[in-house]
């Protein structure tokens, strides 16, 4: 039996009617759950094996300690043999974890040890031995990192989250298109260099199109052939781009873009971030794009310096781009209403303060992104 306690201006009546709905309140989605980053799962009944991996293309220096036991001597294991001892070791009823330093080599050998019934862990390079540097010393490290952090040091190994499959596609088309066209830049300077050098002339910027080509008959027969040899590898590398720009601009063509914006910059930005909804807050997206003031504090003194460049590049130079953009195309944009006024100090300030606001912006992208504010709310207006 539920009891109630009655102010003076409630009855039962009032009690059980339902609430009015309160028009001011304007509903809004709900922000995306919680993505916590990767963490291990320790079964207290199985036996701990912990392996250190400095990964190389040919070969994989591995380090395993069982238990608290003594770190064992380094290993050497091409990528198959590595998987094919882990899957040993499982299958005698040992619980692995392995840890190596993100590189450009992918995510290819933490899968297959996932595959293989690891809990495998990726953590940014980081300097692991002072001056000395061997495989088998950063093995060993990695190695002992890891068993202080799985003992509840969680200041020993910060590991990253892993993009999906799908995830890595997205990101490798928005990086392929920058790669073509400093193909296609290279080769076209290319062109321009020689025709400087042999006949002391400049060439029109888009020198390879249709219009302009048919000016340049009148070049050397040698010239001509070299530039002609150059404009057939930088067609096809156009015609590569312009579909892959259609594909990636057709993502986001049905959504509402702000203004100052582009299609081809939204796409990019998703990319390399892969999903929004994995920043909890805006300080870690801040900190993602490197554009946080680096720290040097002792006692009472408190310096801070340049930014710490941390991030993402790739991220921090379209968000730079992006500011100059909105400067102009987004006059009532609430996060930079308190910088306008200081923009035209000199141009130090001006660029200080453009970094500042790019890390505004991408706090502002992602609570647009995740749901949680409008175009209206952040002062954008739609192109």
């Amino acid at each position: 039996m539920k009891e109630y306690i009655l102010t003076p201006i409630m009855t039962p009546a009032t009690l059980n009617r339902p609430a009015a709905a309160d028009k001011s309140v304007v509903a809004r989605p709900l922000p995306p759950p919680r993505q916590p980053l990767p963490t291990a799962v320790i079964d207290p009944v199985k036996p701990g094996l912990k392996l250190g991996l400095d990964v190389h293309l040919d070969f994989i220096m591995a380090v395993s300690q069982t238990g608290h036991t003594a770190l064992k001597a380094p290993r050497k294991f091409t990528r198959l043999e590595l998987v094919a001892q882990v899957q040993k070791w499982i299958a005698e009823g040992y619980q692995v974890f392995c840890v190596q330093e993100s590189c450009g080599f992918g995510f290819t050998l933490h899968r297959e040890l996932v595959a293989a019934g690891a809990q495998s862990f990726l953590i940014t390079p980081i300097a692991l031995n002072g001056p000395r540097k061997t495989d088998k010393l950063d093995a060993r490290a990695l190695c002992q990192r890891l068993s202080r952090w799985l003992d509840g040091d969680k200041h020993e190994l910060s590991p990253i989250r892993i993009p999906s499959l799908a995830e890595q596609h997205q990101r490798d088309g928005t990086r392929r298109r920058k790669f073509l066209g400093r193909l296609i830049r290279m080769l076209a300077n290319r062109g321009h260099g020689q025709v400087a050098e042999y006949l002391h002339e400049p060439l029109p910027s888009h020198w390879w199109g249709p219009r302009n080509w048919k000016k340049l008959a009148g070049l050397d027969p040698w010239v001509l052939e070299q530039l002609t040899a150059l404009r057939e590898l930088i067609l096809p590398l156009e015609a590569q781009l312009a579909t892959l720009e259609a594909e990636l601009v057709a993502r986001v063509q049905a959504q509402e873009l702000p203004k100052g914006l582009g299609a081809v910059t939204t796409v990019t930005l998703d990319g390399e971030v892969c999903d929004w909804g994995r920043f909890c807050n805006r300080k870690q997206i801040g900190s993602y794009t490197g554009c946080c003031p680096g720290e040097h504090s002792s006692g009472s003194k408190r310096r801070l310096g340049s930014i710490d460049r941390l991030g993402n590049g790739r991220v921090r130079t379209l968000l730079v781009e992006a500011v100059y953009r909105f400067l102009r195309w987004q006059p009532n944009w609430k996060a930079a209403q308190r910088f306008k006024a200081r923009l035209t100090d000199g141009k130090a300030l001006k660029k200080k303060i453009i970094v500042a606001l790019a890390r505004l912006l991408a706090i502002d992208l992602w609570r647009w992104r995740t749901g949680r504010a409008t175009l209206a709310d952040l002062g954008w207006s739609a192109a």
